[in-house]
């Protein structure tokens, strides 16, 4: 990389324009000789609208930061807020009505109930809320992904895109303030891989969500707006504006 400080813009500052922020973030695991620190001082924060991917080597802490800013993972040191929220205030009540409302979640496994048809998996999460939801916005969400024929399906029914797509509009179905997607497409062939990191673009660029992704792919992260990398548990750099060859071109120097 011919300039790679050029690619690293400075922190942002925290402000309202932060859909999930983490401040001095750390979590330690062992004690002594067997420490491992998984997270190491991270402070760092992901925009309203905007679409993140986290990149790093195995074991450089891309999935501890997302579980700990997610809250399904307790941290040693620091503090994580979502929406303005901190979540280290919250009664585990609250935590849990906090992740339901204001968080999404992609797994690589689309965790969806068998016996429940497309549309019924989708609006789950306000069900189980007792919620209706927007009917307006879950009809946009439903034409967006393009499974409108699909919706009376139950997923054994459909291919394992489709079953992705769904997994992601279940995410966005309550305008959660941040969606966390981990490896998203690791159960999925190349080209229906690309077609649900398209339908995540979108959401992000047509529908204004905000989506944070864990992935070890360089041409999955060319899907974002922004890259974070991490490297032994801290922030090893960021770039802006990503495309596959400049990613791969970083991770060389990111091993080494």
């Amino acid at each position: 990389m011919n300039n790679p400080s050029a690619t690293f813009p400075p922190p942002v500052a925290s402000s309202d324009s932060a859909a999930a922020r983490a401040t001095n973030v750390s979590k330690i695991y062992g004690h002594d000789d067997s420490e491992v620190r998984a997270l190491d001082d991270v402070t760092i924060q992901f925009e309203k609208g905007h679409f993140t991917a986290i990149m790093g080597p195995s074991g450089s802490g891309k999935s501890t930061l997302m579980h700990c800013m997610a809250g399904l993972d307790s941290l040693t040191n620091g503090s994580v807020a979502i929406n303005g929220i901190e979540l280290s205030g919250l009664s585990d009540r609250e935590l849990t009505k906090l992740r339901r409302d204001q968080i999404g979640f992609v797994f690589q496994a689309f965790n969806l109930i068998p016996t429940l048809n497309s549309k019924e998996n989708i609006v789950l999460p306000l069900s189980l809320g007792g919620q209706k939801g927007d009917d307006a916005w879950i009809d946009k969400i439903i034409d967006t992904i393009g499974l409108r024929d699909r919706l009376t399906h139950r997923p054994s029914e459909l291919s394992g895109g489709q079953q992705q797509r769904v997994a992601v509009a279940r995410a966005l179905a309550s305008k959660p303030a941040i969606i966390f997607a981990d490896e998203p497409t690791g159960n999925l062939d190349s080209k229906t891989g690309h077609e649900v990191l398209n339908f995540m673009r979108k959401a992000v660029s047509d529908l204004g969500q905000t989506i944070v992704m864990v992935t070890h792919d360089a041409a999955n992260a060319s899907y974002a707006d922004r890259i974070v990398f991490l490297k032994d548990g801290k922030i090893a750099g960021e770039m802006i504006a990503p495309t596959q060859d400049r990613v791969l071109d970083y991770l060389k120097h990111l091993g080494e």
